[in-house]
């Protein structure tokens, strides 16, 4: 096997282990600095979203579910610092698991669930888990949780949503907004 066949065969079998939520032992640290592998969760996300969009039955649970806002105010976003940005895109993240798992609870209670809509929720829930792990290996739960009181971001903005397509577009909004904003500040910092 050629040197330069190597970093491929990573970076390959590191996307191919993410989505089971495993770490990858010998994967790089900044991954998800990689545009790539960001656009592969986001590309998932739009296909879930558009799976659902002309849904009318199985697709509206019998609660609301809270979700991160995920509007983005980019005067606001480029004076935050990288610490007060993490701090939110870590809490969204967190909120945005907890909405998609209590979703695929929900379906999985419903009468009869699409098997589709099934794959798209169990495939966004270890989505989840992998970002999560990506963000942690970038630092940004170190980075979340060492900013003095003083200086933390404003409380996390949160609405409901009803459906599994809004869930979705929360879902791929978020992925193509402030987890992409935060990642690309985050990798040019390159201190971490």
């Amino acid at each position: 096997m050629g040197s330069c066949e190597c970093p491929a065969l990573l970076l390959l079998l590191s996307l191919l282990l993410l989505p089971l939520g495993l770490p990858v032992l010998g994967a790089p640290p900044r991954l998800i600095c990689d545009s790539r592998v960001l656009e592969r969760y986001i590309l998932e996300a739009r296909e879930a979203e558009n799976v659902t969009m002309g849904c009318a039955e199985g697709c509206s649970f019998s609660e609301n579910i809270t979700v991160p806002d995920t509007k983005v105010n980019f005067y606001t976003w480029k004076r935050m610092d990288v610490g007060q940005q993490a701090v939110e895109v870590w809490q969204g993240l967190a909120l945005l698991s907890e909405a998609i798992l209590r979703g695929q609870a929900l379906l999985a209670n419903s009468s009869q669930p699409s098997e589709t809509l099934q794959l798209h929720v169990d495939k966004a829930v270890s989505s989840l888990r992998s970002l999560t792990s990506l963000l942690r290996a970038l630092g940004a739960q170190k980075e979340a949780t060492s900013l003095p009181e003083a200086t933390s971001a404003a409380p996390l903005r949160t609405f409901t949503v009803d459906t599994l397509c809004k869930l979705f577009r929360i879902y791929s909004n978020f992925l193509r907004g402030k987890l992409t904003l935060y990642t690309g500040e985050a990798c040019r910092r390159g201190d971490r």
